[in-house]
């Protein structure tokens, strides 16, 4: 699924254009043997690679980022997310960093968008080893508000269980809500059947997968809507930025909440 949306455009300013990426801290991964040669390690071509995504960004209004550094050795010190969000032109940037290993890698989550949040809340996920995060981002007030969390959870299947139901906790009350980012699991999961089963998230209607980048074969990068929100097109970026594609989606809205947004727009 690499092709852009081609159906003919709603009412101006009626549609959300999200994308997800895992940058793995700006490392261009082709093979296994490159996450010991160019994750881990500083080189000149991560510079260029964040180059390369941050031009990708214009069509799109809000972008979900995680494992992109905070500021280490492996990233020149440099912040990953602000970087993202200066080179491509978005005014409002926010990262929550997660786990960081002595001053060699310090990942984060990270949230780019052209609407100013009115809220930004940092939450530890659950689990045995810490280290995971979600960034919850709320955009307006009141029943018009939208939520967008942006997550990266466990390899194991019952840790992301607690962290999803963490989650779900995170947006119970709320109509609109957006969850995405690095699941680590497949929609058919059991921890993203209960997750379904506890929110408005509904399971997406098509498969885009996304990891690895070179072969992608498993799709465990997720962009959920709530149920009055509505995802015309999921597609994945053709260029691979790291180990994952980058995931899209064009979301409809309802006229109330793209209010709300129009209001915070910067």
């Amino acid at each position: 699924m690499s092709d852009p949306p081609t159906a003919a455009a709603p009412p101006a300013g009626s549609r959300l254009r999200l994308l997800s990426c895992n940058i793995l801290a700006g490392a261009s991964v082709g093979r296994y043997r490159h996450y010991v040669t160019r994750s881990w390690l500083p080189h000149r071509g991560k510079r260029a690679n964040l180059d390369a995504l941050a031009a990708t960004f214009a069509d799109f209004d809000l972008v979900g980022l995680q494992e992109s550094d905070a500021g280490s050795l492996r990233s020149g010190f440099l912040n990953q997310t602000e970087y993202l969000a200066e080179a491509a032109g978005f005014p409002f940037w926010s990262h929550q960093p997660n786990r960081k290993v002595a001053h060699l890698a310090a990942s984060a989550n990270g949230l780019i968008s052209r609407f100013e949040p009115s809220e930004v809340i940092d939450y530890p996920l659950p689990g045995r080893i810490p280290g995971r995060g979600a960034l919850y981002a709320r955009f307006g007030d009141g029943a018009d508000a939208l939520v967008v969390v942006v997550a990266h959870l466990s390899l194991g299947p019952k840790a992301r269980a607690r962290q999803l139901d963490f989650i779900a906790g995170l947006l119970d009350g709320h109509a609109h809500a957006v969850l995405m980012g690095d699941l680590n699991c497949v929609p058919e999961s059991a921890e993203l059947r209960q997750l379904f089963g506890h929110t408005t998230l509904r399971p997406p209607e098509a498969r885009a997968p996304t990891f690895p980048s070179w072969r992608p074969q498993r799709a465990i990068d997720h962009i959920l809507v709530s149920a009055d929100l509505h995802v015309e097109r999921l597609w994945t970026l053709p260029q691979a930025f790291s180990d994952h594609l980058p995931l899209a989606a064009m979301v409809s809205l309802p006229p109330n909440v793209r209010t709300t947004l129009g209001s915070a727009d910067g």
